[in-house]
Order: C-alpha cells, then sequence, then structure tokens
C-alpha cells in the first residue's frame, strides 16, 4: 500500500471499504464486495483524462470501481494531475489507449501478473445533483 493508501485504509480513522472487501472471499462473497464499492459514501478517484470543457474521463479494466464515480456514492472527490487536461473527447480517448495504459498495463503486469485493458468506459458530461461532485486538478502531475 502506498502511503495515502495506508492513512486511509489502515489507521482506522475512516469506515474504508477497501479492507473490508480484501476481508472477504473473492469466490463466496463477490456479490457483498460488488454492493459494498458501488454505493459508498464517499468516493475518492481520479480520472484517466478530463476535457477543456469538463468532461471526466474514466477508464477501468474490472469497471468494479465505476459504478461509485457514475452515482453510486453520495459524494464524489476527483482529484486530477494538470498533465491530464486534453482539448476534446478523442484526444481524452487517444490519451488513454496511448499513454495511460500502457503504464497501467507495465504496474498490473508487476502487481498481478496479468495485463491490464480498457474494458469500459465512463465519461460524465455533467453532475445531475448540485454538490455531489469536487475535481481537484492539481498543478502537478500526478498519477498518469
Amino acid at each position: 500500500m502506498s502511503g495515502i493508501d495506508e492513512d486511509i485504509n489502515a489507521i482506522g480513522q475512516y469506515d474504508a471499504i477497501r479492507p473490508g472487501t480484501l476481508a472477504i472471499d473473492r469466490a463466496t462473497g463477490a456479490d457483498e464486495i460488488r454492493r459494498l464499492a458501488a454505493s459508498p459514501e464517499f468516493v475518492v478517484n481520479s480520472v484517466a483524462a478530463v476535457t477543456e470543457t469538463g468532461s471526466l474521463v474514466l477508464a477501468s479494466g474490472s469497471g468494479s470501481q465505476l459504478p461509485a464515480n457514475a452515482g453510486g456514492a453520495a459524494h464524489a472527490v476527483w482529484i486530477v494531475g494538470a498533465q491530464k487536461v486534453v482539448p476534446d473527447l478523442s484526444t481524452a480517448l487517444r490519451r488513454i489507449e496511448e499513454h495511460a495504459l500502457p503504464l497501467e498495463n507495465a504496474r498490473a503486469q508487476a502487481v498481478y501478473g496479468m495485463p491490464s485493458a480498457v474494458n469500459r468506459l465512463l465519461i460524465l458530461n455533467a453532475e445531475p445533483r448540485p454538490g455531489r461532485g469536487t475535481v481537484l486538478l492539481l498543478r502537478e502531475a500526478i498519477g498518469y
């Protein structure tokens, strides 16, 4: 776990979902894991790209994090490095395929011993519930 993961998941200050889902048997508790991950009170995530018009683009191999980001979580916070800002949706999709996927693929190979893939995409164009979503656009490059 990285330092931030340790802060959120391990110190007990927050009611983090990840430690609980990791403790559940994948074969017998898959539905419980899915329900927990789909509708938390808060989701903190990043995006693969954000367009100059404000669309957020998330890419996923499994899709497990997408329901919470799409609206399942009561509150969403997206932390985005400035390097992820692109002019339009076509550039966002190209950024995912040509930049983010190769880096995530290398990480997945090292950590899980299997490749990554862009199997699911989520494009958020607007937030219908005022106050639900917050985008923190950092001037520095973080993530990929």
